[in-house]
């Protein structure tokens, strides 16, 4: 598994240049913002549905699948509100260490799962992103509109619908029926869908590059060592505790250990904007995750393959 030439070069080379696009020459932030929303909305989903609709799903196995990524999501939301308590943090700050425990950026994980396991690779963590990605949005909102600065305006009625319209989660349902139906699309609705698909991972890595921030105080490096503790490491050790007891190998394991993995999403910012968190100490935690996340995720993925052999 040569993860270094199939995923951490090619990651670095993009989120460095879409670093010094975003500072350099593309410096409007209505151009990033256009791209976030079109990358969002359009390219990624497509991904999801052409990778999902014809992968082979035999061989996943949703119940296992949903446990492994789930419960060790729980326990270290939990255990970041420990730690909060520790640290003495609290309000705004203690959204962030949540966000910053728990939520995931998809863009760097489809790239590693691209790259190792191909459209496979793709489709099991387009599953494994369905059942996080509401999870994790349920506890954040939450978190934020308990602990959120009093002066902004929480989401609260609004988290259900946003899930029900999340394009993501949207586009796995449509990938699978496609799959389990056994619908064959027209040879133009599919050849354009791949069109469509291609520009996701170049895309959504670029944007991510182009939001990292490493503006923080000497104060928050408690809290960001906290959040990429958990973040990192313990939930993505943990989630691969559990489904090596249920027996989970290959591509499913690989999407397993790669959900939670990844670095916080830079959208973490954008939400604590709208609800009151900390958005300096967001940003801080996004980017030095992301750093990090380069080199930590292949190690993980070289423990996994060892003690799965």
């Amino acid at each position: 598994m040569d993860v270094i030439t199939t995923g951490i070069a090619p990651i670095i080379l993009l989120l460095g240049g879409g670093l010094i696009l975003r500072r350099r020459i593309l410096t409007d932030a209505v151009f990033w913002s256009g791209l976030s929303w079109i990358s969002y909305w359009v390219f990624t989903p497509a991904l999801f549905i052409t990778s999902i609709g014809a992968a082979d799903l035999g061989a996943v196995s949703p119940g296992p699948l949903a446990l492994s990524v789930s419960i060790p999501t729980l326990a270290v939301a939990g255990v970041s509100l420990g730690a909060a308590r520790f640290t003495r943090a609290a309000g705004p700050q203690l959204t962030s260490l949540m966000q910053g425990s728990i939520r995931i950026n998809t863009y760097v994980g489809l790239v590693f799962a691209s790259a190792l396991h191909a459209q496979e690779g793709v489709a099991t963590f387009a599953l494994a992103s369905a059942i996080v990605v509401p999870l994790v949005n349920v506890i954040c909102v939450t978190t934020l509109s308990l602990h959120g600065e009093r002066g902004a305006t929480p989401r609260r009625f609004a988290l259900w619908r946003d899930l029900a319209s999340n394009p993501l989660i949207l586009a796995c349902g449509v990938g699978l029926l496609l799959n389990l139906s056994g619908i064959t699309m027209p040879v133009l609705l599919q050849t354009t869908l791949d069109m469509i698909a291609a520009p996701a991972l170049v895309v959504g890595t670029l944007i991510a590059g182009a939001a990292l921030r490493f503006t923080f105080r000497v104060r928050d490096l408690l809290d960001v060592g906290i959040a990429s503790l958990l973040k990192l490491c313990v939930l993505p050790l943990a989630a691969l505790w559990i489904a090596l007891a249920f027996g989970i190998t290959g591509a499913s394991l690989t999407s397993i250990i790669l959900i939670t993995a990844v670095p916080t999403a830079p959208s973490a910012t954008i939400l604590a904007s709208r609800m009151g968190g900390d958005t300096r100490l967001m940003a801080a935690i996004t980017g030095i995750q992301t750093v990090l996340a380069v080199a930590t995720i292949p190690l993980l993925l070289l423990l996994a393959d060892t003690v799965s052999a």
